[in-house]
């Protein structure tokens, strides 16, 4: 983790516009070609679920802005962030679920299995006090949605980015998925949000690749 010298910052006059703003998250929501990956995860018998968590931690992982986060006065940007997703629990409610992310699927894939079943003994709907290194994910793989708005906190604003995908649906002979992602405006722009969503398709274009 570094700390970012606000004073000699590029984004300075940015980062003080929209860090004054009342609201100062924005979300984009787009499709996604999901039609190899969900192919090799069938043919392979893994998990969607887990490999497009994968997936999307590693995409935001590779983009800075995803990785930087407000704290107070200061602005940090932490060496890796790690996804804290919903998941399913008894009587159709949700826990919180938190999974340290690190190159390689197999073993993330082992430690989300842990802690999905961990989650199901002991939901909880708090992550672990005075950690920010995290991305807020997820699915809702009953809807295939062209938008939707996470509730934050407001005093302070959180930065936290939040992530979103929902039912994959047929188009013109592939797979389609909508992927969310909001975040706060006074560190990520829509630039660095497309950079996101390029490098989330390409690595689902290479599924034998990321997935190893």
């Amino acid at each position: 983790m570094k700390y970012i010298d606000i004073e000699k910052w590029k984004r300075r006059k940015l980062f003080e516009f929209f860090n004054s703003m009342d609201y100062p998250h924005f979300s984009l929501c787009a499709d996604v070609d999901v039609t190899g990956t969900r192919k090799y995860t069938k043919e392979n018998d893994i998990s969607f679920f887990k490999a497009v968590l994968y997936i999307t931690a590693m995409a935001a992982n590779e983009v800075p802005e995803l990785r930087q986060r407000i704290r107070g006065e200061k602005v940090v940007e932490h060496d890796a962030v790690h996804p804290s997703f919903t998941m399913l629990t008894e009587d159709d409610l949700f826990s919180f679920c938190l999974v340290e992310y690190s190159p390689g699927f197999a073993g993330f894939a082992g430690r989300t299995e842990k802690a999905m079943d961990d989650a199901l003994k002991n939901p909880r709907l708090a992550d672990p006090e005075g950690r920010d290194d995290l991305l807020f994910v997820t699915s809702i793989p009953w809807v295939s949605f062209t938008n939707i708005t996470h509730p934050v906190h407001m005093h302070p604003v959180d930065s936290v980015p939040r992530i979103a995908w929902g039912k994959f649906h047929e188009r013109a002979s592939a797979l389609w998925m909508p992927v969310s992602l909001q975040a706060h405006h006074a560190l990520v722009d829509g630039f660095h949000s497309a950079k996101y969503y390029k490098l989330l398709q390409e690595k689902l274009n290479k599924p034998d690749e990321v997935l190893k």
